[in-house]
């Protein structure tokens, strides 16, 4: 009778919640389970990006090419500087975490406090240098054509080699053409904003100077983009049926339209974790301005959003390899 007293008291503590599986909280090994998970999701995006990249790889945008901004530095070829300065401020973020986490063990408080500040001021400067990336990858800065084909064109000049801006050689050729409206558009349908320039005036302000050559969306077997000398230049501007300027899902100016896509989605999925996590790290430190978990007699609760926080961090380091270097 003693025995199964005993069992049954046993039992009870056993699904009472006071075990700790592998001697971690149920809190961390939630947090695991889900950390876990989502990596399996970043890493089918991840995959399925490899896999389209593979396919399109001798048309496959550059992304030196693409990603040659610097804030403040206009008409400056930067490539990747700026995505390079993004991934240092992010891990300097998780240095940060880190240490919090450990004045956290040592229950000083005012420690805690100003690492998570750090960690959150880190976090919202890289979500606002990815939203300033996104501005830039959407407006464009160059501008090109695109043919009936789907290839994307782009203008060259014949002696430096660099891409040239639409505005700074398109004709001007007076034209009623305006934007559809809803309430005059065909189909009551609002048309997708206009281009700076229409394709008449591109092509009669590229036939007009020699100095101008066409880049096509190929790659050479050295990795750089073909550029076609001037008599097949001219036979390639007549194929051209569209202007684009910047990217969306449709279409974009650097290529590939899956390019366009796989950015828009993997950094902005990833862009939406670290939102979340700048919110979450926030609420942490005005807990800990108030005390609540030297209240409580430990700091689980920061342990437990930098794991969180970490598994983002790395995930953006497979991001930037994968996407961006190589």
């Amino acid at each position: 009778m003693d025995a199964t007293l005993t069992n049954q008291s046993e039992n009870e503590n056993i699904w009472g919640g006071d075990n700790k599986p592998l001697n971690a909280s149920y809190g961390k090994m939630m947090m695991w389970f889900f950390i876990v998970s989502d990596a399996l999701t970043f890493s089918g995006f991840l995959a399925a990006y490899g896999f389209s990249r593979f396919k399109y790889i001798d048309s496959w945008p550059i992304a030196d090419e693409v990603f040659n901004h610097f804030p403040f530095l206009h008409g400056v070829d930067a490539p990747m500087y700026y995505v390079a300065l993004m991934t240092f401020i992010l891990i300097f973020s998780s240095v940060t975490m880190v240490l919090a986490v450990d004045a956290g063990h040592h229950m000083k408080k005012n420690k805690v406090a100003f690492y998570m500040l750090l960690t959150v001021v880190g976090g919202a400067v890289f979500l606002g240098s990815q939203a300033w990336e996104w501005k830039n990858f959407i407006n464009g800065q160059y501008g090109a054509v695109e043919t009936k084909g789907g290839q994307i064109l782009q203008f060259v000049s014949a002696d430096t080699g660099k891409r040239v801006n639409l505005s700074s050689f398109a004709a001007s050729i007076p034209t009623d053409r305006a934007q559809h409206q809803s309430k005059n558009g065909v189909w009551y349908v609002t048309e997708s904003t206009l281009p700076t320039h229409s394709l008449d005036e591109v092509k009669a302000g590229f036939l007009a100077n020699d100095q101008l050559l066409i880049k096509t969306q190929q790659n050479d077997e050295s990795g750089h983009k073909i550029v076609l000398n001037r008599e097949d230049s001219i036979n390639k501007i007549s194929q051209a049926v569209y202007v684009v300027e910047g990217a969306n899902l449709i279409r974009n100016e650097y290529g590939s339209p899956l390019f366009g896509n796989f950015f828009f989605f993997i950094t902005g999925f990833h862009g939406f974790h670290v939102f979340t996590g700048v919110l979450i790290n926030l609420i942490i430190f005005f807990n800990v301005i108030i005390g609540t978990y030297e209240k409580r007699g430990h700091y689980e609760m920061v342990e437990k959003v930098g794991l969180y926080w970490h598994f983002v961090d790395l995930v953006w380091v497979f991001v930037f390899t994968f996407f961006y270097l190589v």
